[in-house]
């Protein structure tokens, strides 16, 4: 913008000083002019007046145009000062956020160094002795059995349930009211979850569970030489990492660091394949990756179980025992082993599942002779019971030779699964 005359306050069109000049020459002393009057510099422009009041509502104006831009300058780096700060406490924050989601993460996953089985089995004895739910003497001995099974890395079979599928074999003889036929699992043992393992154990014990399947069946007795008897949850822990060792799935071994024994670490359907395959067992991963039925359900979940275990099975007897070992089931935050599946005479489909947060109590139920079939409710699962958005299974369907396992080691370090469409 033109600057303004100060005297007259108009916008000069062209040099200020001319426009002082042509308009208000009178109130100035002449350049070079030797009239003998006094004459007063502006210190600011170089302009000269004839009096000393002039000069100072001229200055004036100087100063206060200076004041309005620097007062502009203070104003503008004041905000950008606030917007600074501000933006600095906004990323401290976010900071501060992800640093606990993270924390949060790892408590939730177990990886956050705050012991494993043994840490968390001596604390809750402890707990119960406190509550008085525990006698002393019965807690120097469940440690001292803690501590050999421990020592052995052999499960103390205290949370075993056997016979189960021969107690629903015998069940579904006599079952007359709505199921056509139903495929049983080879038989298997129920594992649940102890005090060592309580929150965090899941995947560990559904792997015991299919083992107890495996080593029942002499066809897995070969590459099972060295595992003749269900491993305690620390040994899992060791034998997952002697697979990372070998090559299997580094992607995975670096989420946990190459390191699960002594940690609370889940674990998950890429894991239970990793120590299933070092161990020279057949399996594949097949991922449920969205629902594919109305209301957010997987009815082909359903479709292919019945096919795993309907397929080399020509009896049309209404109960199939098959041979097939159970299949390790996944999802987020929670696995459970799938033990059978039942047809309905209305032609829907329900899963039998074996979870590990059931207790003893209640699945040593199923050995008893119910003919209202309420102890079966335990194990039912129908299609719109399962309705989380990915499901993941490991199956089991032979042995590998020692060229199929290296082939698949290498495999594994891009490992992905199976995915229905």
């Amino acid at each position: 913008a033109p600057p303004e005359c100060p005297f007259c306050g108009e916008a000069a069109a062209g040099e200020l000083e001319e426009h002082v000049r042509a308009r208000h020459g009178h109130l100035l002393g002449a350049p070079g002019t030797g009239n003998g009057e006094q004459l007063y510099e502006c210190p600011m422009c170089s302009l000269t007046c004839i009096n000393i009041q002039i000069l100072e509502e001229h200055v004036d104006l100087h100063l206060e145009e200076h004041n309005f831009s620097e007062g502009g300058n203070i104003r503008d780096l004041e905000l950008a000062q606030h917007l600074q700060t501000e933006e600095h406490e906004r990323q401290r924050s976010e900071e501060k956020r992800e640093r606990e989601e993270f924390k949060k993460l790892q408590r939730q996953y177990g990886l956050d160094n705050s012991g494993g089985f043994k840490q968390q089995f001596l604390k809750n004895l402890e707990r119960e002795v406190d509550r008085g739910r525990m006698q002393p003497f019965e807690y120097h001995k469940r440690k001292a059995d803690m501590m050999e099974s421990l020592a052995s890395g052999i499960d103390d079979g205290k949370t075993k349930t056997s016979g189960i599928i021969e107690a629903l074999c015998k069940y579904y003889q006599n079952e007359n009211k709505d199921v056509k036929r139903v495929w049983l699992s080879a038989g298997v043992d129920h594992f649940h979850s102890s005090l060592g393992d309580r929150g965090w154990g899941c995947g560990y014990r559904n792997f015991q569970m299919l083992l107890s399947s495996l080593l029942q069946n002499s066809f897995y007795n070969d590459c099972l030489r060295d595992t003749t008897l269900i491993p305690s949850i620390p040994k899992i822990q060791s034998m997952i990492e002697d697979a990372w060792r070998e090559g299997f799935d580094p992607h995975g071994a670096s989420h946990f660091n190459n390191r699960l024994h002594g940690s609370k670490a889940w674990i998950g359907a890429c894991e239970i394949y990793s120590l299933l395959t070092s161990l020279r067992i057949k399996c594949q991963i097949i991922d449920f990756h969205k629902p594919t039925g109305p209301v957010g359900t997987h009815p082909r979940l359903f479709e292919w179980i019945l096919r795993y275990y309907s397929t080399d099975s020509e009896s049309g007897a209404k109960v199939v025992c098959t041979s097939k070992p159970p299949i390790y089931l996944q999802h987020q935050g929670h696995s459970r082993t799938v033990i059978g599946i039942e047809e309905k005479k209305n032609k829907s489909l329900c899963l039998l599942l074996f979870d590990p947060g059931c207790s003893s109590q209640e699945m040593q139920k199923l050995l008893k002779q119910n003919s209202d079939g309420t102890a079966v409710k335990l194990l039912r699962k129908f299609v719109g019971s399962l309705k989380e958005k990915q499901y993941q299974i490991v199956a089991v369907d032979g042995v590998l030779s020692l060229e199929e396992k290296a082939a698949r080691c290498r495999a594994s370090q891009v490992l992905t699964s199976e995915k229905i469409p």
